[in-house]
C-alpha cells in the first residue's frame, strides 16, 4: 500500500486537513483581527479539504477492493 502513488495523495490530502484545521483553531484560541478577517474562509476552505479527501480515500478503497 505504501508503494501506491494513489496514497501518497490521499494522505497529503488529509495533512492539509490536518493544518488547515489547526489554523483556524489556532486563531480561534488566539482571537482578535486574524480571527475575524479569516476564521469564515479558513472554515470554508477546510471543509472543501475534507470533501476533497474523503472523496480520494473512497476512491482509493474501491480502486484497492478491484486489485488495482
Amino acid at each position: 500500500m505504501a508503494n501506491d502513488p494513489l496514497f501518497y495523495v490521499v494522505a497529503g490530502a488529509v495533512l492539509l486537513v490536518l493544518v488547515i484545521l489547526m489554523i483556524g483553531i489556532g486563531g480561534f484560541a488566539k482571537g482578535g483581527d486574524f480571527n475575524r478577517k479569516h476564521a469564515n474562509r479558513l472554515m470554508r476552505y477546510r471543509i472543501i479539504a475534507q470533501a476533497v479527501a474523503i472523496v480520494l480515500i473512497i476512491g482509493f478503497v474501491l480502486i484497492r477492493r478491484m486489485g488495482g
